[in-house]
Protein backbone atom coordinates (compact mmCIF):
# COMPACT_ATOMS: atom_id res chain seq x y z
CA UNK A 1 0.00 0.00 0.00
CA UNK A 2 1.48 3.39 -0.97
CA UNK A 3 2.36 5.80 1.84
CA UNK A 4 -0.18 8.40 0.65
CA UNK A 5 -3.08 5.96 0.93
CA UNK A 6 -1.87 4.74 4.31
CA UNK A 7 -1.67 8.29 5.70
CA UNK A 8 -5.05 9.15 4.18
CA UNK A 9 -6.65 6.16 5.91
CA UNK A 10 -5.04 7.14 9.22
CA UNK A 11 -6.26 10.73 8.95
CA UNK A 12 -9.77 9.55 8.06
CA UNK A 13 -9.76 7.26 11.10
CA UNK A 14 -8.69 10.12 13.40
CA UNK A 15 -11.34 12.45 11.96
CA UNK A 16 -13.99 9.79 12.46
CA UNK A 17 -12.91 9.26 16.09
CA UNK A 18 -13.02 13.01 16.74
CA UNK A 19 -16.50 13.27 15.23
CA UNK A 20 -17.74 10.46 17.43
CA UNK A 21 -16.42 12.10 20.61
CA UNK A 22 -19.59 13.53 22.09
CA UNK A 23 -20.07 14.04 25.82
CA UNK A 24 -23.00 14.69 28.11
CA UNK A 25 -22.99 17.94 30.06
CA UNK A 26 -25.22 19.90 32.36
CA UNK A 27 -25.28 23.59 32.98
CA UNK A 28 -26.94 25.63 35.69
CA UNK A 29 -27.21 29.37 35.38
CA UNK A 30 -28.74 31.98 37.64
CA UNK A 31 -30.45 35.01 36.14
CA UNK A 32 -31.31 38.26 37.87
CA UNK A 33 -34.69 37.70 39.58
CA UNK A 34 -35.71 41.34 39.05
CA UNK A 35 -36.06 40.82 35.28
CA UNK A 36 -39.54 40.69 33.79
CA UNK A 37 -40.89 37.36 32.56
CA UNK A 38 -40.41 38.18 28.86
CA UNK A 39 -36.70 39.03 29.31
CA UNK A 40 -36.10 35.95 31.47
CA UNK A 41 -37.78 33.64 28.93
CA UNK A 42 -35.81 35.32 26.14
CA UNK A 43 -32.49 34.64 27.87
CA UNK A 44 -33.44 31.00 28.55
CA UNK A 45 -34.42 30.56 24.87
CA UNK A 46 -31.15 32.21 23.79
CA UNK A 47 -29.13 29.67 25.77
CA UNK A 48 -31.28 26.76 24.58
CA UNK A 49 -30.90 27.78 20.93
CA UNK A 50 -27.14 28.22 21.32
CA UNK A 51 -26.87 24.72 22.79
CA UNK A 52 -29.17 23.26 20.13
CA UNK A 53 -27.06 24.77 17.35
CA UNK A 54 -23.92 23.10 18.76
CA UNK A 55 -25.38 19.86 20.11
CA UNK A 56 -28.67 18.53 21.42
CA UNK A 57 -30.74 19.71 24.37
CA UNK A 58 -31.73 16.64 26.39
CA UNK A 59 -33.70 18.23 29.22
CA UNK A 60 -34.58 21.69 30.51
CA UNK A 61 -35.54 22.09 34.16
CA UNK A 62 -36.62 25.58 35.18
CA UNK A 63 -36.34 25.87 38.95
CA UNK A 64 -37.63 29.43 38.97
CA UNK A 65 -37.03 32.06 41.61
CA UNK A 66 -35.00 30.89 44.60
CA UNK A 67 -33.28 32.55 47.50
CA UNK A 68 -29.50 32.75 47.04
CA UNK A 69 -27.18 31.26 49.66
CA UNK A 70 -25.38 34.60 49.80
CA UNK A 71 -25.98 37.99 48.15
CA UNK A 72 -24.65 38.40 44.61
CA UNK A 73 -24.47 41.98 43.33
CA UNK A 74 -26.56 43.02 46.36
CA UNK A 75 -29.39 40.67 45.29
CA UNK A 76 -30.86 37.95 47.49
CA UNK A 77 -32.89 36.06 44.85
CA UNK A 78 -32.09 34.50 41.50
CA UNK A 79 -33.89 32.65 38.70
CA UNK A 80 -32.36 29.17 38.31
CA UNK A 81 -32.33 27.08 35.11
CA UNK A 82 -30.76 23.61 34.65
CA UNK A 83 -30.12 22.29 31.13
CA UNK A 84 -28.77 18.84 30.29
CA UNK A 85 -27.22 18.54 26.83
CA UNK A 86 -24.83 16.59 24.63
CA UNK A 87 -22.15 18.23 22.51
CA UNK A 88 -18.56 17.96 21.38
CA UNK A 89 -15.88 18.73 24.00
CA UNK A 90 -15.00 22.16 22.59
CA UNK A 91 -18.48 23.69 23.07
CA UNK A 92 -18.64 24.13 26.89
CA UNK A 93 -15.86 26.72 26.84
CA UNK A 94 -17.82 28.70 24.24
CA UNK A 95 -20.97 28.45 26.39
CA UNK A 96 -19.05 29.75 29.42
CA UNK A 97 -17.74 32.64 27.32
CA UNK A 98 -21.31 33.56 26.33
CA UNK A 99 -22.43 33.38 29.98
CA UNK A 100 -19.62 35.74 30.99
CA UNK A 101 -20.57 38.40 28.45
CA UNK A 102 -24.33 38.14 29.01
CA UNK A 103 -25.29 40.96 31.30
CA UNK A 104 -28.10 39.42 33.39
CA UNK A 105 -26.44 36.05 34.10
CA UNK A 106 -25.33 36.31 37.73
CA UNK A 107 -23.65 32.88 38.04
CA UNK A 108 -23.19 29.84 35.83
CA UNK A 109 -21.42 26.50 35.70
CA UNK A 110 -20.99 23.81 33.03
CA UNK A 111 -19.96 20.31 34.12
CA UNK A 112 -19.35 17.06 32.26
CA UNK A 113 -21.62 14.27 33.46
CA UNK A 114 -20.11 10.92 34.32
CA UNK A 115 -20.84 8.12 31.84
Amino acid sequence: MPLGELLGAKVQKEVKEMAEQINKYETIFVLDADLDEETTNGLVEKVKSLIASNGTVDQVDVWGKRRLAYPINYKNEGYYVLIEFTSNPSFPSELERVYNITENVMRSIVVKKEA
